[in-house]
């Protein structure tokens, strides 16, 4: 009978952090979409160049201040630079600084660090780490959100009339249905049902190619009567509905149009469905509906605690009442 193998006793706090960083990310890369993955991937590496060698039971508040003085230095485009590809965070702080004059919005200064220091928890939660010593670190100014602007009907007419060739039926959708971009791209033909006087309808459900953004973006919504024209005239009639479209190509598309239009400045493809939810409510529908077509939480009800617990949500009909009712500027033409 052989000798029983053990492993050798660690100390807490032994473990090196890219060690215990790839080991997070193998875990978080199982349940995050692939943008969310990315971008915790980012933070951990900025974190993995500086401090990687250093067992994670070493890393101090002081240090912590470090790294955020740093990111506060980084700029939005410093890794489009030859010599940023594969630079670590000191080098990028440095790059940035001598090649640019804006830095990261707060906002997003403020996502990197506490990724940063969601990994530190983990590390708490696995019995690697007594405690989380980045705790109580915050970025200085407060992070603010700058939403991207409504489109008007003048920049709606733009879009419409520029007829791209790879945006130019996903614009319609996105207009006339209220989806997010990654809502589209994962659009199968098998997701269009007709329901008899009130017309198709579309199925917005978790599948093979893309997932939801929460339980509440699982929705029925009615078809447009430009879009059911469509359906019959220019999309597959089986399998994705935009297979060449995925969200990179569609955030990169719309860049291009702003670009040639510079009338569509400050406006991104989600502000396709914030012309959708204007629509509904210059049109005075209540916003409980309106919740209930584009997939926000509140689509009960405004009185959740009742309407969420006990109504089965708005009928189909109510539904298509509300989607016939948006009107699309005269310059649309299929």
């Amino acid at each position: 009978m052989g000798r029983p193998r053990y492993q050798r006793a660690r100390l807490v706090g032994e473990r090196l952090v890219a060690e215990l960083a790839q080991a997070y990310l193998a875990e978080t890369s199982q349940r995050l979409r692939p943008g969310s993955f990315k971008s915790v991937r980012f933070a951990l590496e900025l974190l993995g160049s500086h401090l990687g060698k250093c067992a994670v039971g070493d890393l101090s508040l002081t240090q912590g201040k470090e790294v955020l003085g740093y990111i506060t230095q980084l700029s939005p485009n410093v890794r489009k630079y030859r010599d940023g590809k594969d630079a670590g965070l000191v080098d990028l702080a440095s790059l940035s600084v001598a090649s640019e004059g804006i830095t990261l919005a707060p906002q997003t200064q403020a996502r990197i660090l506490k990724q940063m220091s969601q990994f530190l928890d983990w590390c708490v939660g696995e019995g690697e780490l007594g405690a989380n010593p980045w705790e109580a670190l915050k970025v200085k100014d407060r992070p603010e959100v700058h939403p991207h602007g409504v489109l008007t009907d003048a920049q709606v007419s733009v879009l419409l009339a520029a007829k791209d060739r790879v945006l130019h039926s996903a614009l319609l959708f996105g207009l006339l249905t209220g989806m997010r971009s990654g809502e589209l791209c994962g659009l199968m033909a098998e997701d269009i049902t007709a329901k008899g006087n009130l017309g198709r309808f579309v199925s917005i459900r978790p599948n093979a190619v893309r997932l939801l953004k929460s339980k509440a973006a699982e929705r029925e919504v009615p078809l447009h009567g430009v879009l059911e024209q469509l359906l019959d005239t220019a999309l597959p009639k089986s399998g994705r509905l935009f297979p060449q479209l995925t969200v990179d190509r569609v955030v990169k598309r719309y860049a291009y149009l702003r670009r040639r239009h510079p009338e569509l400045r400050g406006t991104v493809f989600h502000s396709t469905r914030k012309w959708f939810t204007t629509q509904c409510e210059r049109t005075g529908v209540p916003e409980h509906f309106t919740a209930s077509l584009v997939g926000h939480h509140s689509a009960r009800s405004q009185n959740k605690l009742t309407y969420g617990l006990y109504s089965a949500g708005i009928s189909d009909a109510q539904k298509r009442e509300i989607v016939d009712g948006v009107r699309v500027p005269t310059v649309l033409a299929l």
